[in-house]
């Protein structure tokens, strides 16, 4: 028996880059990345509230009818369900991986806490926790309706009325926004470090980019319910 066949197989390529700090950074930036793309759509599609039912109902219909005939109807949305869930159980994993191996390299803490990084950055974990927990009320809510007491199936323009038309749906929704908010200010600026697209001439523009999407996240989709409180949609 060789000296190959006695250490046994070699670990494939991904398998080694999963099993590494930068690998498992990687998996994050790029199913960040991902979720950041989903949240853009999902958001301008969110706005569709402002122009009526028929609008957004009828935005909602497309979405289960995109690509056919070539697709069995619904067939897009649920490839992009599969694709969502999966970047987001892999962004996850590595997170809380990575976790991990931040507390073991450092199993004792620190005797004083310095608060170098941003607040958002201090606040990634509890952040992902949050919004990790608002993605399975919002299923049951929006899309299966089991929480939502006054859903009609097929009419989403009056199940997202209903939604905000409780105190409990609003601050549920608007406290997952704002970690939103949070999340990807640092997120969008760590992914494009890891990915190695920082440099010193375009680090400030990619911070502004950040901060920007953000803000602009974070009000996009603050924006409907704070509309069906005001009443300004009803």
């Amino acid at each position: 028996m060789d000296l190959a066949t006695r250490r046994g197989p070699r670990p494939s390529v991904l398998g080694t880059l999963w099993k590494s700090t930068i690998g498992k950074k990687v998996v994050m930036a790029v199913s960040g990345l991902i979720m950041l793309g989903y949240l853009v759509v999902h958001m301008l599609g969110n706005l569709k509230i402002f122009f009526g039912p028929a609008e957004f109902n009828g935005y909602a219909r497309w979405l289960r009818s995109l690509g056919e005939p070539v697709l069995h109807h619904e067939w897009a949305l649920w490839i992009f369900r599969v694709v969502l869930l999966a970047a987001v159980l892999l962004h996850g994993a590595c997170a809380y991986q990575l976790s991990r191996r931040d507390l073991g390299a450092r199993p004792v803490a620190y005797a004083r806490r310095r608060h170098r990084d941003s607040y958002a950055a201090r606040t990634m974990r509890w952040g992902g926790v949050i919004i990790g927990l608002f993605l399975v009320w919002h299923l049951l809510d929006l899309t299966t309706l089991t929480v939502n007491e006054r859903a009609w199936a097929g009419h989403p323009y009056e199940n997202v009325l209903a939604t905000f038309s409780t105190w409990y749906g609003n601050v549920i929704y608007l406290t997952a926004v704002i970690a939103l908010g949070f999340h990807v200010r640092h997120g969008l600026w760590s992914a494009t470090q890891t990915l190695g697209l920082g440099s010193a001439a375009r680090d400030r523009a990619l911070r502004a980019l950040a901060n920007t999407l953000a803000v602009l996240l974070t009000l996009g989709f603050a924006a409907a319910p704070v509309a069906v409180m005001t009443e300004v949609v009803k």
